[in-house]
């Protein structure tokens, strides 16, 4: 059995056990680049899931990834290995791209601290100042839950098991927005409660009083990746059967 999973930084298990995003930021795994340092990655609740299922964990996840990044790099799992028995995504915040630069991607946030190549620099200066418009989180909003809508359909045509959830924002507003040409959607069984902003992975485990990693951190604990684990593992076990 296989256990599929993507996301940013909650999915890849950043500080849960050592204060590391990257696998890079530890001298010992520099090799590794931006995946997850192995020690966060083995407390993560994907491994604690396919540890529960007997099963092989095949983790893609990337602190600060995108959604394009999440979506580009399943399709490349997909396309090259066997099919996986569940795909399990948390998606990230929905301001965030990839952009592709001379054979290069680069993962760009409204935090305006990525690092980026200098002829890139003025044109990420001024996007960052853009994702604070209200039309643009609107927009974004919008445009994530058409294209993580779509990617729910292209999974479900290739018979691929999929859950997913919202690590942070969920699409509570998409009610609100129905005049600019959007609606709520039936997800299914395969996206945990899309539009309820109470049942993101972050404020379901804060909300139930599981600690973060570091006092001033966005990332749960090893506390909250069991429970998010346990919360999964009937869902998947629903879906395989």
């Amino acid at each position: 059995m296989i256990v599929y999973v993507n996301g940013d930084s909650h999915s890849a298990g950043a500080e849960v056990a050592n204060p590391y995003c990257f696998a890079e930021d530890d001298p010992l795994y520099w090799g590794l680049g931006r995946k997850p340092h192995p020690d966060n990655e083995r407390a993560s609740y994907g491994c604690l899931l396919a540890n529960h299922l007997f099963a092989v964990l095949h983790c893609d996840a990337e602190s600060a990834s995108s959604n394009d990044r999440i979506i580009r790099t399943t399709r490349e799992y997909l396309a090259t290995m066997d099919k996986p028995d569940i795909v399990i995504i948390g998606w990230a915040t929905w301001e965030r791209e990839e952009w592709l630069h001379e054979g290069k991607y680069y993962q760009v946030t409204a935090s305006g601290s990525d690092t980026v190549p200098p002829e890139l620099e003025t044109r990420y200066k001024e996007w960052v100042v853009k994702q604070a418009e209200s039309n643009v989180i609107n927009q974004r909003t919008i445009d994530a839950h058409t294209t993580i809508y779509n990617f729910h359909k292209e999974l479900e045509s290739q018979e691929v098991k999929h859950i997913f959830f919202s690590t942070f924002h969920s699409f509570a507003n998409i009610k609100n927005l129905q005049h600019l040409g959007t609606k709520e959607q039936d997800w299914g069984s395969s996206y945990i409660k899309p539009y309820d902003d109470s049942m993101t992975y972050y404020n379901f485990l804060i909300n139930r009083g599981y600690p973060t990693a570091t006092p001033n951190s966005y990332h749960l604990g090893a506390q909250g990746h069991e429970a998010w684990a346990n919360y999964l593992l009937p869902l998947v076990q629903n879906k395989i059967g």
